[in-house]
């Protein structure tokens, strides 16, 4: 079960660590008098059973949700089915995959109106049948402007984007990061060089100290190179920057399918079920900022009942 809302309220800040938990060992002096970061156990001094300081106790909820468009004869159903799920959830983030501009109006803006976050954004240029498909970012806090970049291979191939804000939020800022990679099952390769790029503009804009979310909808399985490449079980696109998987960290032990042939708009692709959608944060970081606490599925609906997208949501809590 996810935490009580009113759990998550702020409290008094924890007093950063000596240790190295923001990825870098205590810098030493060489014998020419530079210091430098050195990354030996034997040398480095911190506490074994608190290796992040004091572990921060207050968290934030983020929901991440590929929302299908305005697919279909039902999506004013869904829309209100999905605004409904959402303010039950009461998350303090969200980011939308597959979210819609249509006749002035944005589903983030209606979402966000609906929920009562005051801050929201709606970035893309997909040219669908009378609508537009982007991203969406709703926030309980100010955003910085949206900065985007495309995500394609070193050959120009693939559709893949990032959208990226920074977050003032009232314990500290909070880089979001709102991904969507390509597609089809033969795609990993594209998939893979994506997520390099992805990860090197992380590394570019971003400090190292700061907490770090990446969601989205990845297209790819848990098991996949390209998931692989940002939880540390394989060479990580850049040094030092590896994730926390909120599903793996938090979820129920369940496969956590969030493409699952129990939803009929999924099972007409005629796919296995798979999970596709992810909540990523940051590891290490002082005080245990990022560490998933609990995570859960959206969306789950009677096969015999109106679906709300393809895809089911996930929502995470996350120390902050």
């Amino acid at each position: 079960m996810l935490a009580d809302p009113r759990l998550r309220e702020a409290r008094p800040g924890v007093a950063p660590a000596d240790a190295w938990a923001d990825g870098h060992a205590p810098a030493r002096s060489t014998p020419q008098g530079r210091n430098v970061d050195v990354l030996d156990t034997r040398r480095v001094s911190f506490d074994p059973y608190a290796p992040y300081g004091p572990v921060i106790e207050s968290t934030m909820r983020i929901a991440t949700w590929n929302v299908w468009g305005r697919y279909g004869s039902g999506h004013e159903l869904r829309q209100a089915g999905l605004e409904a799920t959402l303010a039950k959830a009461a998350p303090d983030v969200i980011c939308l995959a597959e979210a819609w501009r249509h006749d002035g109006s944005d589903q983030p803006a209606r979402i966000a109106r609906r929920l009562g976050l005051p801050y929201h954004y709606f970035v893309g240029d997909w040219q669908q049948e009378g609508w537009v498909s982007g991203i969406g970012l709703i926030c309980r806090w100010p955003m910085s402007e949206p900065q985007r970049l495309s995500l394609q291979a070193e050959d120009g191939t693939g559709d893949g984007q990032v959208l990226h804000v920074t977050v003032t939020g009232d314990r500290g800022p909070i880089q979001l990061f709102g991904v969507m990679l390509d597609y089809p099952l033969h795609a990993s390769a594209i998939r893979q060089e994506q997520v390099r790029h992805l990860v090197g503009f992380i590394s570019q804009v971003v400090a190292r100290r700061d907490l770090v979310i990446v969601c989205g909808d990845f297209n790819a399985d848990p098991d996949s190179d390209e998931i692989r490449m940002l939880t540390g079980r394989a060479a990580t696109a850049s040094p030092g920057m590896v994730f926390y998987d909120s599903w793996e960290v938090a979820g129920d032990g369940s496969p956590g399918y969030t493409w699952s042939n129990a939803n009929p708009l999924a099972a007409a692709g005629l796919l296995p079920d798979r999970r596709l959608d992810y909540i990523f944060s940051a590891w290490p970081r002082r005080g245990g900022a990022g560490h998933p606490v609990s995570c859960q599925l959206l969306g789950q609906r009677p096969h015999d009942q109106e679906q709300l997208s393809d895809h089911y949501g996930v929502i995470a809590d996350l120390r902050y």
